[in-house]
């Protein structure tokens, strides 16, 4: 990268003097005016909203545009997470742009939205939307599976009923982090699907993501692309999957988010995926009212992903015997002729050209095997301080 591009991407240490009247107009005018609710315009976030610690890793929706227009497309029109008098879970909101905008919603859209941000530099800014009786800000992090604890043992849930799996649920949104336990939050959220675990105990929630492109490319992969993982299995076997809008009205990022694009010295040292710029894409996730993962299954299913996709650009036939000592004796029951054709897989398939449908019936083969391991190793599951005991491949 030539000098002349790293000046330009350097954010300057003090702001022009225009920027600084008016951002000293506009604390004059939040202090004494009656707008305390207010935030500043994008442009003067990065002198309000230092993004220094474990902020740097964060990203808020800023531009008051881009939240209007995303609120509208997680929870009106078209959505598959569209519905009437949802309580929502907002997790990593930072000062609070997109809880704003979801708050002018129609109160018959928007019951409750409970607020989960843990940052002293943006809790100032979420505490006067309290104002709306609709409102509860509860200073904790959405990543700690204890938050959740927390919620419901002082009473932010009891609002929410327990409904039949087919009749859909309430919603949760999340400001994904740029980091790995980001990445293996949103890993998470698909595994807790198929058992009702979580929040999914309450019906079949709908989601809204806001991520990284890297992560939602790996997400929604196709069978047969280089993208195709573990991920992409659990996640297409367990949801639907839908843009809430086309990726290009969230680029470039610096109109739209915050942090704008930092130092690149700070940022080359980061995977490309995760520096600050990389494009981002709002997602909306509805669980499948019929689940491929059945209960009781799902160990098995991590299992046996994990173990094949280290050899995703091997055939079956080839790769099978990796599952455990003997295991190749399954390719002769994937292709029994006693079955029908449509119980049938192609071992010449590679590991990423799998379909659903060929992993469901991978899975009943292994389940059904006498010779399986019992002990899986399978260490997924939250801990008490949100962390993970594995990566996802």
């Amino acid at each position: 990268m030539s000098a002349a591009t790293l000046s330009l991407l350097r954010i300057p240490k003090k702001l022009p003097r225009n920027s600084l009247q008016r951002l000293k107009s506009w604390q004059t005018t939040r202090r004494y005016g009656t707008e305390l609710s207010s935030l500043p315009p994008h442009d003067l976030w990065r002198k309000v909203f230092p993004a220094t610690g474990v902020l740097r890793d964060r990203v808020s929706v800023a531009n008051p545009e881009t939240a209007d227009r995303l609120a509208s497309a997680f929870l009106t029109g078209k959505s598959n997470a569209a519905g009437k008098s949802k309580i929502i879970i907002e997790a990593f909101p930072g000062p609070g742009c997109l809880s704003r905008a979801l708050l002018k919603l129609d109160s018959s859209i928007v019951k409750k939205l409970i607020i989960l941000e843990e940052s002293e530099a943006y809790l100032e800014y979420l505490e006067p939307l309290r104002a709306d009786p609709r409102v509860s800000v509860v200073p904790r992090s959405g990543h700690d599976w204890d938050t959740y604890q927390y919620l419901e043992e002082n009473h932010y849930l009891d609002e929410i009923e327990t409904v039949p799996w087919d009749s859909g649920g309430k919603y949760i949104h999340h400001h994904i982090p740029h980091t790995v336990r980001g990445e293996q939050l949103v890993a998470q959220f698909f595994r807790a699907i198929p058992e009702h675990l979580w929040l999914f105990k309450y019906g079949r929630v709908p989601m809204s993501l806001i991520m990284g492109e890297w992560l939602w490319e790996r997400v929604t992969a196709l069978h047969g692309s280089s993208a195709r993982c573990k991920v992409s299995v659990i996640a297409q076997a367990t949801a639907e999957l839908q843009n809430a809008v086309r990726p290009s009205t969230l680029q470039p990022y610096d109109e739209h988010f915050h942090p704008r694009t930092m130092n690149p010295y700070y940022v080359a040292k980061k995977p490309e995926s995760r520096r600050l710029g990389h494009p981002l894409v709002a997602g909306n996730i509805l669980p499948y009212e019929k689940q491929v993962i059945t209960p009781g299954l799902l160990e098995k299913w991590d299992f046996v992903l994990r173990r094949l996709f280290v050899l995703k650009a091997s055939k079956l036939n080839k790769a099978m015997g990796s599952l455990a000592p003997g295991a190749d004796t399954l390719n002769k029951v994937l292709t029994d002729s006693r079955l029908p054709p449509e119980e049938h897989v192609n071992l010449n398939k590679t590991i990423k050209q799998l379909t659903i449908a060929d992993w469901a019936l991978i899975i009943r083969a292994f389940d059904n095997w006498p010779f399986a391991p019992e002990d899986l190793l399978i260490s997924d599951a939250f801990d008490t301080k949100g962390t993970r005991g594995e990566k996802h491949h």
